[in-house]
């Protein structure tokens, strides 16, 4: 009888914590939107998260949840993939993703954050190839190789990238200079 109430509790905190996390959110396609203002500032949050269950690494056959987050940071954008396991380090793991049919792209500029499951691309051009080619998809597969954690790979829904790519960077657009480029 308490391992069935645990179970029901632990249910009802899920669904609690499902319904928390939307609030003040929009959806476009898979994307949900942030829109509540920032506590501290009262300026908007920015951001817009797609997850999705399906990560797999080649260390550990288990099937994980993996979450894509474009965002400002400190006034830059960013794109952040997270993990729930280990990814790689900085030294040694390389980056590569493919959006539908489009040219994928290998050894991405990019750096595994301190605890070792989340990869972001900051830097300005790295980030607006990823952008330029996000604008319309419909999936964005992602490899990351590491010498220390093996192959990590995912495949995330991204329809309905536009809104969120100009909710996510409202408040830091791209750079003007990487805006210019020819795709």
């Amino acid at each position: 009888m308490r391992g069935l109430l645990r179970i029901l509790a632990c249910g009802a905190t899920a669904v609690l914590a499902g319904c928390v996390t939307d609030a003040g959110s929009i959806r476009s396609g898979s994307w949900l939107i942030d829109q509540k203002p920032d506590r501290i500032t009262g300026t908007p949050v920015a951001g817009a998260v797609t997850r999705t269950w399906g990560a797999t690494n080649s260390n550990n056959p288990a099937i994980r949840n993996a979450l894509l987050q474009l965002t400002c940071f400190e006034n830059r954008p960013i794109a952040k993939i997270a993990f729930d396991f280990r990814i790689g380090s900085d030294r040694n793991t390389s980056l590569g993703y493919r959006f539908d049919d489009k040219p994928g792209h290998d050894s991405v500029e990019s750096r595994v954050l301190l605890g070792y499951q989340v990869i972001i691309i900051e830097d300005a051009a790295a980030l607006q190839q990823f952008v330029d080619d996000l604008r319309g998809s419909n999936r964005l597969f992602v490899r990351i190789r590491s010498l220390n954690a093996g192959n990590s790979a995912v495949e995330f829904k991204v329809d309905g990238s536009e809104t969120a790519i100009e909710a996510a960077y409202a408040a830091c657009p791209l750079s003007p200079a990487t805006s210019r480029r020819t795709t």
